[in-house]
């Protein structure tokens, strides 16, 4: 017999903790943003922990990766058997954005030569800088983190040119592969989450969702949403680029690359009734039945049409909570039936790099008032774990943030390498910059 949902909420909402509940978490008025007074020992705390995340280890040493440059790595926690010392890809794009200054000039351009550099040897940017992650990659930012450091640092035009064409061949190399080791552009010109060993768990692990409800543990069935949008982003910036160099024939060749792409996502995966994007299942010919944050991934590429907006804008009730936006829109069955895998990139968790791209992504079409709205529920949920354990989580619980969040495969991490990062740049845009 199936638990009813509400049976099966309470049932997650109290599963077992790794961290305890807050004994009496501050409460902020709701009608009241936090000041500059309100988070700045917490900032401080931020700028100080990135000295324990950085690691700069240049030479091969058994499984690890030798990297030209400092980096960093998401969390330190000493003695608990899973210590980090790798370098993630996407965790790095997300870990850079609270330090997009002249103080971390040096070390984020770095970052990203380490992420080229990677390429360059393995022509992949793998899972993380281990030998044993090289078989798949992670959500692709390169092409954004171009355009970040080209346009903070300006390191000049020449410079751009060979960093966008390696992201040209990390795009059609790695992206749009047809056959193994990158066989992921499956259908329509559109692509899916792989991994070498042609494992369905192993490529939802490249999505960076691991695990998730989104692909019904079938990831390799799936064309996901936010994927292809960023390939739309890279398509687009691809353009963007060709017209600085004033190639006019290429930008055109990019900008037609990218309309295809958007008609093809919006024939397969927007549901114009309930105003989202939905992976396709590409394999049965349908849409996923769970609705998620991934869906915002177009709004932030900017391939929505205003009235598309409109909608993902209506469609926010559906994962807008008391701390902010749950990862997806219902419960998933995997996180309550005996035996699943559990699915910690679900209802009720939220997560600071998909709060990030949601924000953005409603600034980049005019809602400025729902995106500060959004940015101060997270910063306070943050906020209410730091004030009273010292310390910011990998994700928390959006719906009730007084409780923990629900567990994953892997032991909850403090820190938190992109939690930092994502509070101090919405700091830095919505705390610093007061109505």
């Amino acid at each position: 017999m199936v638990p009813s949902f509400d049976k099966a909420k309470k049932f997650v909402t109290n599963a077992l903790p790794a961290l305890p509940a807050l004994p009496r978490p501050p409460s902020f008025r709701p009608d009241k943003e936090l000041d500059s007074e309100d988070v700045r020992d917490a900032r401080d705390y931020i700028a100080n922990y990135w000295a324990k995340v950085e690691r700069f280890h240049p030479k091969d040493d058994e499984s690890l990766l030798g990297l030209p440059k400092p980096y960093l790595v998401p969390s330190y926690r000493q003695k608990t058997g899973f210590d980090y010392n790798e370098m993630y890809y996407w965790d790095s794009y997300f870990m850079v954005q609270g330090m997009l200054d002249t103080e971390h000039q040096e070390l984020v351009s770095g970052i990203l030569e380490n992420l080229m550099f990677l390429f360059e040897r393995f022509k992949v940017i793998p899972n993380a800088s281990r030998t044993y992650l090289t078989g798949r990659s992670q959500p692709p930012f390169l092409s954004t983190f171009i355009f970040d450091v080209y346009q903070q640092y300006n390191p000049g035009d020449e410079w751009l040119k060979e960093a966008i064409h390696l992201a040209e061949r990390e795009y059609r190399t790695v992206w749009m592969g047809i056959k193994k080791p990158n066989e992921r552009q499956v259908h329509k010109g559109l692509s899916r989450h792989y991994d070498i060993n042609y494992l369905h768990d192993l490529a939802e692990a490249e999505s960076g969702w691991d695990m998730t409800p989104r692909f019904d543990r079938r990831a390799l069935n799936f064309l996901p949403v936010d994927l292809n949008a960023l390939l739309y982003k890279y398509e687009t910036d691809f353009a963007r680029a060709a017209r600085i160099f004033g190639d006019v024939r290429t930008a055109a060749k990019w900008d037609d690359a990218a309309e295809q792409r958007k008609t093809t996502m919006n024939a397969l995966m927007w549901d114009r009734i309930r105003g989202l994007y939905y992976d396709y299942n590409y394999v049965k010919g349908k849409r996923s039945a769970t609705g998620s944050l991934a869906a915002y991934y177009p709004m932030w590429a900017g391939m929505v049409t205003d009235k598309q907006a409109a909608a993902l804008v209506k469609a926010l009730r559906k994962f807008e909570h008391k701390g902010g936006l749950a990862t997806t829109d219902a419960l998933p069955f995997g996180q309550f039936v005996l035996g699943s895998l559990p699915t910690q990139w679900a209802y009720p968790n939220g997560w600071a790099p998909l709060h990030f791209i949601v924000v953005k992504a409603l600034e980049r079409y005019g809602y400025h008032q729902d995106a500060r709205r959004i940015a101060m529920k997270w910063l306070k949920t943050n906020m209410q774990w730091y004030n009273t354990e010292h310390v910011f989580l990998e994700k928390y619980n959006v719906v009730l943030p007084e409780k923990p969040p629900v567990k994953g495969l892997y032991p909850s991490q403090t820190g938190f390498g992109w939690t930092n990062a994502i509070f101090e740049r919405f700091c830095q845009d919505y705390v610093d910059r007061p109505l």
